[in-house]
């Protein structure tokens, strides 16, 4: 029972709760800033730069079989080795635009939680002998 109970208290410790909501946030949260990219941001960037799919710019690394097109999809079908680079660099800028974008939002979401300037400090307390001598004018005045 010992077991059991210690696991129990880890599991509902604050921490572990936080910390499985943040991934299940982060999750769903990924999935906007996806779309976000994806849906809203590559086309317009496609747009006023060109086509940014880069994912057909291979090398081919062996020999093509006869009849077999010269596109990615159908080399790989075909088991020909590629060097399949262009894949890579869109993903490369996919992620320095997402990058992109969670930097943003975080320096908005930090910029929208600044905290209010904090409370001036309290007085220092008097000396020992102000405090003997307030007493003492204190008495003297009764």
């Amino acid at each position: 029972m010992g077991m059991m109970q210690e696991f129990r208290e880890f599991a509902i410790k604050g921490n572990v709760i936080d910390l499985a909501v943040g991934v299940i946030i982060g999750g769903a949260f990924g999935k906007i800033v996806d779309s976000v990219v994806s849906d809203l941001i590559l086309p317009v960037v496609g747009m006023v730069f060109g086509k940014l799919d880069f994912s057909n710019l291979f090398i081919v690394l062996g020999n093509v079989p006869a009849g077999t097109a010269l596109t990615l999809d159908a080399l790989k079908k075909a088991g020909v080795p590629v060097f399949a680079y262009g894949n890579f660099i869109t993903v490369a800028v996919n992620f320095i635009i997402l990058a992109f974008i969670i930097f943003m939002m975080v320096k908005q979401i930090n910029r929208l939680k600044r905290e209010a300037p904090a409370a001036p400090p309290a007085p220092a307390a008097p000396p020992e002998d102000i405090v003997l001598l307030r007493e003492i004018r204190d008495s003297l005045k009764r």
